[in-house]
């Protein structure tokens, strides 16, 4: 079976030398080679998961064994990173959907997502530090040239060099933690580090290093204002990949590195969790003071995020699986809502609120889907993140009911501002640009579709991550505080 993994790391390097060979004027066919590679690599990741032995704790399909000099990596999957890896199959081949009718280097656009799915799947399913840090790194470029070169305003330089910047130095800071563990250990293979036991004091040391990358990459308060100028500045594809993938990548380094390695050092700084009701707080109240739809969803994906990190750091399985839970919701519902705004945004080449009023007359069937998103943004009961912020909820509960309780106010702002987008953009007095305008087209519907909070799938997803869960098999299980 690991030929199906290598199969499904190299399938986007085919499509690109495919789309390579194309010339640029040639669109249609460039759409469609592009986005059949994608829904190859889409069919090769729900055999992974179809093969997948739940039963096994530790890595399959391991494969595509590379060596050279202190480099020792291979190719592998685990629960953990077969769940990113099949949500990462998922959108891009959305993202290429989105800008079906767009022109402007149709070529240049294909080649950077197909890139950007590889350097995502060689991330979640690398198992060596050096390695990972390589292909963390090198996602940063293809995602600068979608916000810098297909960015929908005048700033968007400016935000494409706000996001690889904020990134790129916080994991400058995570390389030097690297290279500390290779000194300290002489190999940065995974499975080789898990059994590694490191002073309290060096475990301190390296988790703060650690630390500081994923926190921007989440992002943590007070490293988030890269963030809300991203997703404004970014095309609707930019955005959609940005808020379903790319933030994930914070929180799975956690749960892959910072947590397993320095599991004494994660306990120690567990306080540190602050910073996440902080930050649900300060992008509720931020939220809703702004009118720009973009911003608004912005900051959700603050919200939501931070709400996950504070499951991962309270210790307990209940709350762990509540944050895969809930970072598989977020990778669902923010980027159905950012299709959503770029809808509107086709059409009348603004983002402001107070443009928008009673869609709902001359545009049903969009705001139905708005509708639908924004109440399973707001969590509520039967939809995917009414589930992982419920288990959030309860696992930290257990350790700490004040910290709880916190999270409990905070997520009933935090899901007043999904109200708020669909009430100024759906409802009220119908404004007369809307008569002139059609509802969504068909591309557009099969778009939104796959993305409905179904509850039929929404409850099926806990028994899956509860597996995962055990799969990752994460040390901080053992971890009992004083």
């Amino acid at each position: 079976m690991s030929l199906l993994l290598a199969t499904l790391l190299v399938s986007p390097l085919v499509g690109a030398a495919l789309v390579l060979t194309v010339p640029g004027w040639d669109t249609q066919r460039l759409r469609r080679l592009a986005l059949g590679s994608c829904c190859v690599s889409l069919w090769l990741t729900l055999a992974l998961w179809a093969c997948f032995d739940f039963s096994m704790l530790r890595p399959q399909f391991v494969g595509l064994d590379l060596s050279a000099g202190f480099i020792g990596t291979c190719f592998a999957a685990d629960g953990l990173s077969l769940l990113f890896m099949v949500l990462t199959a998922f959108t891009l081949p959305v993202c290429l959907l989105l800008a079906w009718s767009h022109h402007a280097f149709v070529k240049q656009y294909c080649l950077s997502f197909l890139i950007l799915e590889f350097l995502l799947f060689a991330v979640f399913c690398c198992f060596d530090v050096f390695v990972f840090y390589g292909f963390f790194e090198g996602v940063l470029i293809p995602m600068f040239l979608i916000i810098g070169i297909w960015g929908s305003r005048s700033r968007r330089i400016r935000a494409a060099y706000q996001f690889f910047l904020f990134t790129l130095f916080g994991s400058l800071i995570m390389l030097s933690g690297i290279l500390l563990l290779f000194l300290q250990t002489g190999s940065l293979d995974y499975s080789f580090l898990t059994t590694c036991a490191f002073s309290e004091k060096r475990q301190t040391l390296l988790w703060l290093l650690f630390f500081t990358s994923f926190a921007v990459k989440v992002p943590m308060v007070p490293v988030h204002p890269w963030l809300p100028e991203a997703h404004v500045e970014a095309p609707t594809a930019g955005s959609v990949i940005l808020a379903g993938i790319l933030l994930k990548l914070g929180a799975y380094g956690f749960l892959r590195f910072s947590i397993p390695l320095f599991p004494k050092a994660s306990l120690f700084f567990s306080p540190l969790v602050t910073l996440c009701f902080i930050a649900v707080l300060y992008a509720a109240l931020t939220t809703l003071r702004q009118t720009d739809l973009k911003k608004i969803i912005a900051y959700s994906s603050i919200g939501h995020m931070n709400v996950a990190i504070v499951g991962l750091f309270s210790f307990d399985m209940i709350s762990v699986s509540g944050s895969v839970i809930l970072l598989l919701a977020h990778g669902i519902v923010s980027p159905a809502l950012f299709i959503s705004i770029g809808v509107l945004y086709d059409r009348f080449k603004t983002r402001l609120c107070r443009y928008y009023s009673g869609s709902a007359l001359w545009m049903p069937l969009f705001s139905t889907m708005l509708f639908l998103f924004s109440l399973a943004n707001l969590s509520l009961p039967s939809t995917i993140n009414f589930i992982g912020e419920f288990l959030v909820f309860v696992g930290t509960f257990d350790h700490n009911p004040f910290a709880a309780a916190l999270i409990a106010t905070s997520l009933v702002s935090v899901g007043a501002y999904g109200l708020l987008v669909c009430a100024r953009a759906a409802f009220g007095v119908p404004k007369q640009a809307f008569r002139s305008v059609c509802d969504l087209s068909r591309r557009e519907f099969f778009i939104c579709f796959p993305f409905r909070p179904d509850l039929k799938t929404s409850l099926n997803v806990p028994d899956a991550t509860y597996e995962t869960r055990e799969i990752n098999g994460l040390r901080m299980a053992t971890l009992q505080k004083p």
